[in-house]
This record gives C-alpha cells, structure tokens and sequence, in this order.
C-alpha cells in the first residue's frame, strides 16, 4: 500500500468542490476514468456533504479530513471527523422499488453511497471522531496509469565499504555545513535534541563565533564521512560538550569516530575550557566504549531523558521506552582542590565519582545556622527542550524559599507534562548539605555530579513524570555506569513503589 494523501477542510459546504477535486485528481492517478471514476466521486460527493451537513451544529466550525490510498487495483477513502456520532442501522432502508409515488426519499443517500462503490464502511471510533470508508476497485480491462504512484518499498542502507579508505580529518569548511546537517538526518531523521545541527547556516555561525568546533572526515576526492564537535552550551560556561558526532551508515568501520576525537582533543581551544563532558546513550554501549578509551569517565546516568523515537540508524538497540544517557566527563587543566558539602546519604557515592573522574576534593559537614542566613529570591536559571519532554534546572543561588521555589517548577512543568525534570545543586553551597533530602522528598531522586557546570560542581537531582521505566532495559558499559545505575534504582521512589 501506498502512504495515504490527506485534505483538511473546514465544514463548510463552500469547500466541497476542493474535496472533489483532491479525490478525482487521486483516483485518475490510480487509473479510474468513465463511469467508474464518477461513481466514486458522486459517492464521495454524497459522503462529504453528509458529514458537512450532518455530523456539526450549523453554527459549530470545525474540520474534517480526507485520506486517499491506494490500495492493490483499487482506492480507499475515508473521511474523518470528529462530529457526532453516527449509527447507519438507524437509517430507514430506501427501496427503488417504492417508486416516487411514496414521496419517501428517507435513506436514498446511503442507497446510492452502497451503490456507487464496492464496499462502504461507518466506524465510530469515540474520542477519536469517527470515519466513512468508501473502497472502490478498478474495472476489468482498466490498470493503472505506467506513470503511476507505486507503493514505497523499503529502501535497504546503504552497503558498508569494507575496504580500508584514505581519508582526512580537518576543521569543517563552510560549504561543508549542509553536508553535517544531511549526515545528522541521516544517522538520526529529525529526532535529535538540538534543532541547530539541521540548520546549516547556524552550525557556520557556531563555528564563526568559537561557541562550536566542528571537525569532519573526508575522503581524499572530498567526500563527507562524519562530523564531531565541542560545544559551549551557554556564554560564560568553562567546559563543553563534546556532541554531533555521528558517522554516514556506509563508513562505519573506518576507525572515523577514534580518529576525530583524537584530532578534537589537539585543537587549540577557542577560548577556556577546564573540561568536556558527554551524553552517550544507554540504549546501546558503542558510544560509551568510546568516551572510556578517551579517559572520559563515568559520573552518573541521566535516566528517560529523551523520547523513545530518537533514532539511531544502523544501530541496534531497544526503542521501547525513553532513551536514558550515561554522563562523563574529562578535565582538560588539573582540578583544583574544593570544598564540598554534599548531602551525607550521599556522600560516599560523591566522592567515588570525583575519584573516578580523577579529582580529590574535602567534604565537609557544615553548621545548621547557614540556612538561617538564606535570603531574598533564589537564582535559578532553567534550560526547557520541548522536543524532549525534559527540563534542565540550575540554582545558581540559594533564596529563603529555595526548596519551595524547586517544589513550585517542579508542579509548572508536571502540568506541561514534561517527562524529565534535572536539577542541578551547587556543591560548593553547604546549603545543599541540607536542602537535598527537602528535595528528594518531593519525588527527586540521585542522577551524578557535573564539575564546572554554570553554578559550579553540581550535584544532579532528577524527577521523572509519569515516566514507564524498566532499568533492565538500559545498556551500562562501565563498572562504574553499572555501579550508578544500581545505585540510582535503589534511590529512585518509582521503582520502590
């Protein structure tokens, strides 16, 4: 089968002549001509205007839509609305054989709408409106046009070159910015979390400014293979992201992702950059394998971040449920030493993950009477992604009301019905000390820690809304991602229902 050609039109009979056309038009396509072709269009004709006429109030203004598809030597309409519902066995049955006579037409439009076609269906499918199905089959003799829509095949990836190429990593050229938005649909369709990278002209302004360095493979007659960047996700942040790395299907196997990070971590840095960080997703392990090669390690796992229908073409994996990211990270300078105040329930994980990630820090219990020196409005900055239903919260200051003011985002962003909440608190603070188990009682559980984030080494706190989460589905690489990932089930209150 074909994929089905849609109309929207408002009820109004003023537009019928569009409809019309829109299925005449198709059902020529389709090979229909003569009588049958105006028998199809006189039942749809009738079909419509019933809808029209019949489904709304007459002062109600709605839509209705139309689907035509193509079906094996025949086409299938159906007209959809959401008006009120509909039962053809309440319809008097119209006999031609009463004659004029009679003076009673009651029914003849269901007559002549069986009639016309092969077959007529009415469903009422609820909350989702209903639909009148008109099928009708090509004559004997009559086939459809050479030049017709032919039903999409699906169409096999392209072949992996096996030979081993000869190939060049550089800084991106301009003229190769379409190139990176074309591999990103390629690798990942329109899913991926940050828009800009189909948009050529704002990766060139990205890379024009310094807030992104894009380095791509090419082949020795330039050809585009892949494409890796390091990106300042704000202003004034001190690390990047290392992200946008994907490789075209056909040259997967050329050692591209190794060679490109290598030659991103050679780079002179555009500007101050105490350290990278990395999402690799957990729904598969190749990526993570990679951050471990390159020394960025493990420091917690964001879980159910994204949706479920974020792609990852010519990869396997499990797109059952929302796709969770292990987090890690890598210091470009050597640490500084802090003072830390995590919470004590947390503590013993805390410095574990420092340790991981090659920092030493002093954890301290601070006294009671900070909070007391808590004042004015707290500053929290928040980062919304509609497209992945997840939310990035940054307390860059503690305020008198700071955990209410959490608990507050928390209820906007559950009505919005945002699947994801992550929140991070300023470890550097003693008030997070204390302020955490507040938190967590409020549904917040452990995710990681993040250093130098833009309000300092954080502590993530995460919130999942109404979220279908089963942990035995996410792929962990490391001890250490299994490690957390263990931890972050214990202390989720979702999984301890």
């Amino acid at each position: 089968m074909s994929t089905p050609l849609q109309l929207k039109l408002p009820n109004d009979l003023h537009y019928l002549p569009i409809a019309q056309a829109f299925i005449r038009t198709v059902a020529e396509r389709t090979g229909f001509s003569g009588s049958a072709l105006g028998q199809l269009e006189l039942a749809a004709e009738e079909s419509i205007a019933n809808v029209i006429k019949h489904a709304f109030d007459e002062e109600e203004s709605d839509t209705f839509e139309i689907l035509c598809e193509q079906i094996p030597r025949g086409l299938r309409v159906t007209i959809k609305d959401k008006g009120i519902p509909f039962d053809p066995g309440q319809v008097p049955v119209y006999s031609p054989a009463g004659g004029v006579k009679d003076d009673n037409f009651a029914g003849l439009g269901m007559f002549l709408i069986r009639s016309l076609v092969d077959d007529c269906s009415f469903v009422n499918r609820g909350p989702a409106g209903k639909e009148t199905v008109l099928i009708k089959y090509l004559q004997e003799g009559e086939d459809p046009p050479v030049d017709a829509p032919q039903p999409r095949r699906n169409v096999a990836a392209p072949e992996v070159v096996k030979e081993k190429l000869d190939y060049e990593v550089r800084l991106m050229r301009d003229n190769e910015a379409i190139e990176v938005s074309r591999c990103a649909f390629k690798s990942h369709g329109y899913s991926f979390f940050d828009d800009h990278i189909y948009s050529p002209k704002k990766i060139i302004e990205l890379n024009h400014s310094g807030q992104m360095v894009s380095v791509v493979a090419v082949t020795k007659e330039n050809v585009f293979m892949g494409h890796a960047a390091l990106l300042y996700q704000e202003s004034g942040d001190e690390i990047a992201e290392l992200t946008f790395v994907f490789v075209n299907v056909e040259y997967r196997g050329q050692g591209i992702f190794n060679r490109m990070m290598e030659y991103l971590f050679s780079l002179p840095k555009p500007r101050r950059m105490d350290g990278l960080y990395a999402y690799a997703v957990a729904n598969h392990v190749f990526t993570q394998k990679t951050m471990a090669r390159y020394g960025i390690n493990d420091c917690g796992i964001q879980v159910a971040t994204s949706p479920e229908s974020w792609k990852f073409k010519g990869i396997p994996g499990d797109p059952s449920q929302r796709i969770s990211v292990v987090m890690s990270f890598k210091y470009l300078v050597p640490p500084q030493r802090l003072t830390l105040y995590p919470p004590a329930h947390h503590r013993a994980m805390v410095e574990k993950l420092y340790r991981n990630i090659g920092a030493e820090h002093d954890y301290v219990v601070p006294e009671r009477s900070v909070l007391e020196g808590l004042s004015g409005p707290s500053d929290i900055h928040c980062c919304e992604n509609a497209t992945e239903g997840c939310i990035e919260i940054f307390l860059k200051c503690y305020g008198a009301e700071s955990a209410r003011d959490v608990r507050r985002l928390l209820r906007k962003y559950c009505l919005m019905k945002m699947a994801s909440l992550n929140l991070f608190l300023p470890l550097q603070h003693p008030a997070t000390f204390f302020l955490v188990e507040e938190i967590e009682r409020a549904g917040f559980f452990f995710a990681g820690i993040l250093p130098h984030a833009r309000n300092g080494d954080t502590l993530i706190l995460q919130y999942l809304n109404n979220v279908d989460l089963h942990y035995e589905k996410i792929s962990a690489y490391s001890d250490m991602a299994k490690e957390i990932l263990a931890y972050i089930r214990a202390h989720d209150p979702n999984e301890n229902l």
